[in-house]
């Protein structure tokens, strides 16, 4: 079965943005490459267990087992040591990335608290979008009951856009809720 949201971007979405940008070969009309969700826990220096906890609900979000990040080098300011598990990060690529995107969309960001829409301010210059979340809880896949301590994420959305006015348009036509201006 494919991925509704893909259906939608190549019914709807590509005729608009060619229509919009003025493309003149189909290929060069953005696309979404990959979505890269990455939880930091710097609170993992003290407890090991933290960082097992967070694969597990990240594994849960995303449909994906995630890799477990190790610190590169060893702070001491922070109590890091060199090898240590300091966050999980998952790749999406291809249906799952838009099965995320739509579940994301549609079902997570409604659930925010005082939820008015996401900052199109978040653009890089290159047209990839990164989105923070505050805690967990949004997914319905996450069992409330079974959370000990909520855990922000980051959502990285890359895209082949070469602008941000594209990257902008081609989020706004696949469905992204920004907030009004």
């Amino acid at each position: 079965m494919a991925a509704r949201l893909r259906e939608h971007y190549v019914k709807r979405v590509i005729p608009a943005l060619t229509q919009e940008f003025k493309y003149a070969n189909p290929m060069a009309v953005p696309k979404i490459v990959k979505i890269s969700i990455n939880i930091g826990m710097g609170e993992a220096t003290q407890n090991a267990k933290l960082v097992d906890t967070a694969a597990t609900e990240l594994g849960a979000i995303a449909g994906q087992k995630p890799v477990v990040c190790k610190a590169k080098k060893s702070v001491a300011a922070f109590k890091v040591r060199e090898g240590m598990p300091i966050g999980v990060a998952v790749t999406l690529r291809g249906d799952r990335m838009f099965e995320f995107l739509d579940r994301l969309m549609n079902v997570a960001l409604p659930r925010v608290r005082d939820f008015r829409g996401v900052s199109n301010k978040s653009f890089d210059g290159r047209g990839n979008y990164t989105l923070g979340l505050k805690d967990q809880l949004i997914f319905p896949e996450i069992d409330y009951n079974k959370v000990e301590k909520t855990k922000g994420m980051n959502i990285s959305i890359t895209t082949t856009a070469k602008t941000d006015a594209e990257g902008l348009a081609l989020l706004k036509l696949m469905g992204m809720p920004f907030r009004q201006q």
